[in-house]
């Protein structure tokens, strides 16, 4: 079927059925060895890894195709010191009192607390922004659409990436996270998303002892 003006032809490479079916136990193999890290290595990351990781994300779908997302990556220790600080107050607040005791417990098996020495340990930490407008060169804001679900899939594809680049990942995201907007210096039409660390696990990382939820537990088939 013909299409309009603006339209190229699909870049598809098939695959056949057991090809297929070996492809996606693979990557299952692969991502369930994926796991959230918080013992870091200091070993520098190669720039170009970082980007192509980047580009990776971007490359996700997004409401009218507006990709609402920003990428600022903090590798300055200066900057990374402050990023600790500001978070830390907010997390104390968090342990201290605002988290009811249900959610401590439901913490307590992962063995988190108020102190986050990986914000500053860790060679790279990525702010991610969600741009409610986007402001062309000319000053003018275009609303973007299905901000949140656009930004959260590019942040699950970058989370990906790295991973499979071979790197370990953790998410935070202390509350209110407005002082990343202040020390990256951030316009007011962004928000912080999520704070991603990344890095090389420490030598002797040790993680959670937790398991997945099995398929039936996740999915139905209809």
């Amino acid at each position: 079927m013909a299409k309009a003006d603006g339209f190229i032809p699909l870049d598809y490479l098939s695959k056949d059925e057991p090809a297929m079916v070996e492809a996606a136990q693979a990557f299952y193999q692969h991502m369930a060895k994926r796991r959230s890290v918080r013992d870091f290595s200091d070993q520098p990351i190669p720039r170009s890894v970082l980007e192509n990781a980047i580009l990776a994300a971007g490359s996700a779908p997004s409401g009218a195709n507006m990709q609402p997302w920003h990428f600022a990556v903090v590798q300055d220790p200066v900057t990374k010191k402050k990023i600790r600080q500001a978070a830390e107050i907010e997390e104390r607040e968090l342990y201290e009192n605002r988290a009811s005791d249900e959610w401590l417990d439901a913490l307590s098996p992962l063995g988190t607390d108020a102190n986050k020495p990986f914000l500053e340990t860790a060679p790279a930490l990525i702010a991610i922004f969600l741009k409610k407008v986007t402001i062309d060169e000319q000053g003018v804001k275009h609303k973007n659409y299905y901000t949140t679900e656009s930004v959260g899939i590019a942040t699950g594809m970058l989370i990906t990436a790295l991973h499979q680049a071979g790197l370990g990942t953790l998410t935070h995201t202390p509350s209110p996270m407005k002082f990343l907007t202040e020390i990256l210096e951030r316009p007011s039409h962004e928000r912080p998303f999520l704070l991603l660390v990344v890095g090389y696990p420490e030598e002797g990382a040790m993680v959670p002892d937790i398991q997945r939820l099995p398929l039936d537990k996740i999915s139905t088939f209809l």
